[in-house]
C-alpha cells in the first residue's frame, strides 16, 4: 500500500493546485486581505477627494453628481437587510433548541446592557475631565424654535410597541412612534352654537393660545421596524426547530436565502471603491464651513473620540482575553473591512451583510451565534451611541452654564442607557434620542443644532463601536454557549452515527469542515433539533466523550 500511496501524489496535487501551496508569502496576505485593501482605499480615495475638491466651491448639483455612486452603493445595502436579517434569524434560532436560544438571548441582552451602561459611564467620567463645553460657543442667534422633546416613558413605550408590531407588513416598511398634537379646542363648536357670543369667544382663545394643551398621539413613520421583525422572526424560529421533520423543508428555505444574499454580497464587495469614496467625498462637500466648525466644537469632537479608543482598544480586548483566552487583537484585524463599512456608512444595519461576511469567512465564529446575536445587535447594541449622548447631553449643559449633581449625573447614566438601547441603527438616530435626555435634566433642548454641524463625523465615529461590540458579542457568547453548542454537536454526530455507512457525508470526518463552512453545520444541527424537538436527550455518556472529541478537534484548529 506504500508504493501506491506516492504514486497518488499528482492527483493530490491537481486537486490542490489552488490551495495555500502556490499562495505563500506576501502573495498569500494580499490574497487574504485584497477585500480589506478595496475598502480601505476606497476611504483614503474618498477623504483625499472631498478635501482636494473643497477649494473649487462646486454646485449643489455637482456635488449630487459625485455622492450619486454612494447613494447607490448605500441603497444596495440596505436592500439586503430586511431579507439578510430574517433568513439569518429564523435558520439561526431554528437551527437550536427552545432553552438554548433563551440561554444565549439572555446571555446577550445582559453583555449589551452591561456594555451600554459602561459606556455611558465612560462618556460622563470623560466630559467631566476634559470639559469641552466652553459657555462662549453658546449663540443665541442658532437657537431655533422651541419643540416639545418625547420623553424617556414614551421612548420606551414606542420600543414595546415596535417589538411587538400589530402589522408584519407594515412592520416592513412603517415604525411606531408618539408624537404630541394641540389638543382639539372646544371653541368651534361653542361658536356655532352661540353666535352672539363670538367675541368674547375670540378673546378667550387668544388668552388661551399662549398656552397649548399638547395630548399624546401615536404615528407611523416610515423606516423599517428592524426590532419588531427581529422578535416575530425570533420565536417563529424557535417554533419551527420544535416541530419536527415538517419544518425541515421551511429551515432548508432559510437557509438558503441566507447563502444566496451572502454571495449577492461577495459580489457588492467590489463596488466598496467607488460606493465609499462617494459617500465620503460627499460628505465632505458637503458641509459648509469645515474649519470654523472643527474649530469651535474640537474638544467635544475629541472627547468622543478618546472614549471611542478607550473602549476598542482597552476594554474590549480586555473583556475578549480574559473570556475567550485568545489574542483580541487578531479578531480585532479580522474586522477592520466591516469596521471601515460601518464607518463610511455610519449605519450598523447597512455594515450587516459584510460584517457577516468577515464573521463566519475570516473568523469562523459559530454561524448559529453569528445568526443570532448579529441581527439583534444592530438594533439593541448601541454601545458608541450611549457614549456620545452622554458626553453630548452634559456637553450642552456644560455650555449653558448648568452645575449638574450627582442626581442629575444619574438621570444621564440611566437615560442614556435605557435611550441607546431603543435606538434605531440608521444614521444620526442618536440626536432624536439626545433630546429624550436633555428633557430629563431640563437642558435647554434648542442647543443640539450646534452639533449638527459635526454629528455626520462623530456619527462614523460611534458607529464603529457598535458595530465592533456586536461582534465581539458574538464571540463571547460563542465561548460562554460552547458546552451547550458541544452538546448540540455531540447530539448531531449521535444521531447521524445511526446508519452505519453516513452515505450523506455527516459523520465524525467531514462534521469538523461543515461546522467552519456554516451551511453544513446549519443542515445537521437542525436535523438534530428536529428529530429531538424541544430539548436535546442523548447518552450523556456518549455526549461527553463527544464534547471531548470536539474539543481537541477546536484545539488542533487553534
Amino acid at each position: 500500500m506504500g508504493p501506491p500511496t506516492s504514486t497518488e501524489l499528482p492527483p493530490k496535487t491537481t486537486e490542490r493546485s489552488d490551495a495555500p501551496v502556490e499562495l505563500t508569502g506576501y502573495r498569500r496576505w494580499l490574497s487574504d486581505n485584497l477585500m480589506l485593501l478595496v475598502t480601505l482605499s476606497g476611504v483614503l480615495l474618498g477623504v483625499v477627494l472631498g478635501l482636494s475638491l473643497r477649494p473649487l466651491n462646486l454646485h449643489g448639483d455637482s456635488i449630487m453628481l459625485i455622492s450619486y455612486p454612494g447613494e447607490l452603493f448605500m441603497r444596495v445595502l440596505k436592500l439586503m437587510i430586511l431579507p439578510l436579517v430574517i433568513s439569518s434569524l429564523i435558520a439561526g434560532s431554528a437551527s437550536l433548541n427552545a432553552k438554548m436560544n433563551g440561554k444565549i438571548a439572555l446571555r446577550t441582552l445582559v453583555y449589551f446592557a452591561s456594555t451600554s451602561f459602561f459606556n455611558a459611564a465612560l462618556g460622563i467620567a470623560l466630559v467631566l475631565l476634559i470639559h469641552p463645553g466652553n459657555p462662549d460657543l453658546h449663540n443665541a442667534d442658532d437657537r431655533s424654535t422651541d419643540r416639545r422633546a418625547v420623553n424617556l416613558l414614551d421612548s420606551l413605550l414606542d420600543l414595546g410597541r415596535n417589538v411587538f408590531p400589530d402589522n408584519l407588513f407594515q412592520a416592513s416598511i412603517q415604525q411606531a412612534h408618539t408624537v404630541y398634537l394641540p389638543k382639539p379646542s372646544i371653541l368651534h363648536a361653542f361658536n356655532e352654537t352661540m353666535n352672539d357670543t363670538l367675541v368674547e369667544a375670540q378673546r378667550l382663545s387668544e388668552d388661551l393660545s399662549e398656552e397649548v394643551v399638547l395630548v399624546r398621539d401615536i404615528q407611523y413613520r416610515s423606516g423599517t421596524n428592524t426590532l419588531g421583525i427581529v422578535f416575530f422572526c425570533l420565536v417563529f424560529g424557535t417554533f419551527l426547530g420544535t416541530i419536527g421533520q415538517k419544518g425541515q423543508v421551511v429551515v432548508d428555505f432559510f437557509a438558503a436565502i441566507f447563502e444566496v444574499i451572502m454571495k449577492m454580497v461577495t459580489c457588492v464587495m467590489w463596488l466598496t471603491p467607488v460606493g465609499i469614496s462617494s459617500v465620503i467625498a460627499g460628505k465632505i462637500l458637503s458641509v459648509g464651513d469645515l474649519g470654523l466648525v472643527m474649530s469651535q466644537l474640537m474638544w467635544f469632537i475629541v472627547t468622543v473620540a478618546i472614549g471611542v479608543i478607550i473602549y476598542q482598544f482597552v476594554v474590549m480586548q480586555a473583556i475578549y482575553f480574559v473570556v475567550v483566552r485568545r489574542n483580541p487583537f487578531k479578531f480585532y484585524a479580522g474586522l477592520i473591512q466591516a469596521m471601515l463599512t460601518a464607518f463610511a456608512t455610519a449605519s450598523t444595519a447597512a455594515a450587516l451583510p459584510i460584517t457577516f461576511r468577515c464573521m463566519n469567512e475570516k473568523l469562523k465564529v459559530d454561524p448559529r451565534i453569528t445568526r443570532f446575536v448579529l441581527p439583534i445587535g444592530c438594533n439593541i447594541n448601541m454601545d458608541g451611541t450611549a457614549l456620545y449622548i452622554a458626553v453630548a447631553s452634559i456637553f450642552i449643559a456644560q455650555m449653558s452654564g448648568m452645575v449638574l449633581g450627582f442626581g442629575e449625573l444619574l438621570t444621564v447614566l440611566l437615560t442614556s442607557t435605557a435611550a441607546s438601547m431603543s435606538s434605531a441603527s440608521v444614521p444620526s438616530a442618536a440626536l432624536v434620542l439626545l433630546l429624550v435626555v436633555l428633557t430629563a435634566i431640563d437642558a435647554p433642548v434648542q442647543d443640539v443644532t450646534l452639533l449638527f454641524a459635526v454629528d455626520w463625523f462623530v456619527d462614523r465615529i460611534r458607529t464603529t463601536n457598535n458595530m465592533l461590540g456586536d461582534c465581539y458579542t458574538a464571540a463571547i457568547v460563542e465561548e460562554l454557549s460552547r458546552k451547550e453548542l458541544m452538546a448540540l454537536d455531540a447530539a448531531s454526530v449521535n444521531y447521524q452515527d445511526m446508519p452505519a455507512g453516513t452515505p450523506n457525508g455527516h459523520g465524525h470526518g467531514h462534521h469538523e469542515g461543515g461546522l467552519l463552512e456554516g451551511q453544513t453545520e446549519l443542515e445537521t444541527s437542525s436535523k438534530c433539533v428536529m428529530t429531538m424537538t424541544d430539548s436535546v436527550v442523548v447518552d450523556m455518556s456518549a455526549v461527553m466523550n463527544n464534547v471531548n472529541l470536539q474539543q481537541e478537534h477546536c484545539n488542533r484548529r487553534v
